[in-house]
Parts: structure tokens; sequence; C-alpha cells
């Protein structure tokens, strides 16, 4: 039980250092002329991981930890971990545009797009099942998948990537 809690208090302090991360991004790059762009789902995809890491507070502890989706948890990680030294002050939360600012290519994003979101979708997915949970795991997915679709397309016509409807 012990290690479960560690495990969980290991991604709520990672989180909360993102958030901070985050705010400072995102307040440095407004200040530059940014500009947010499809605010509205954001609180939708704040209260999913909330709920998300409620749930496994409130499940997790007891359950057996298995090794397996614990490493491809910490591999996951890295990956993480990747994207944000890649778009370092770029990197924020909600979908932040600096005008006439080149689109980032380095890193993950010489393979995809969105790096970002495939992480999240990896992190939803594997941590539940690092404690046996594949309901949460399921039920969270399918969550995050139709909250990303909102987001990937609004995130793609603020980049330029696609025209608006």
């Amino acid at each position: 039980m012990i290690l479960n809690l560690v495990i969980l208090a290991l991604v709520m302090i990672e989180r909360l250092v993102e958030l901070w991360l985050a705010k400072r991004n995102t307040k440095r790059l407004l200040s530059m002329g940014a500009r947010e762009h499809g605010p509205g789902h954001y609180p939708l995809i704040v209260a999913l991981h909330a709920a998300w890491l409620a749930s496994l507070w409130w499940l997790a502890p007891p359950r057996p930890i298995h090794p397996f989706w614990l490493a491809l948890f910490f591999i996951i990680e890295l990956g993480r971990v990747w994207v944000l030294a890649t778009l370092a002050q770029r990197w924020t939360t909600r979908i932040i545009v600096l005008p006439d600012a080149p689109l980032v290519s380095g890193g993950p994003y010489r393979f995809t797009d969105h790096p970002n979101y495939l992480v999240v979708v990896a992190e939803i997915f594997v941590l539940p099942l690092v404690f046996g949970l594949w309901q949460v795991a399921i039920i969270f997915s399918l969550l995050n998948a139709t909250l990303l679709a909102v987001r990937i397309r609004a995130e793609d016509r603020a980049l330029g990537r696609t025209q608006a409807p």
C-alpha cells in the first residue's frame, strides 16, 4: 500500500509542477502577444484529469501493483519529459499561439503533430492498469478521446493546420 501511495503522490507532484510551469509559460507567452484559442473546453479537460486522479486515489491504494504496467508507465513519463524539453517555454496546458512563431518541429514533433496528447492517452490508460483498474482505464480513455477530438481540432485550427469550419 505504501508503494501505491508513493506512486500516486509522485504523479500528483508531477501534475502540480506541470500546472505551475504551464501557468508561468502562459503568462509569459501572453505578455509577448500570444493569444489563447479554444478556451471553452479547457475546464472539461481539467475536470477529467482531476476525476481520473481522484478515482485512482480512491481505488488504487489497496490494490496490487503490476510491475509490467509500472515499467511501461515510467517509459511513458520519459516521453512526457521529451515533449516538455522540446517545447520548453512554449509548453502550456492551454492552446496558446504566438503569432509568426515557427511550429516546433524537433524532438518528438519530427514524428507526429501531437506527441503530448499521445503521452496523455497512454498515461490515462496505463496508470490505472498499474493497479489492475482496467475499468478506470477504459472509462477515462473514452472520455479523454472525446475531449481530445475537440482539443486537437481547435489546436490544429489555431496553428493553421486546418481551416476554421
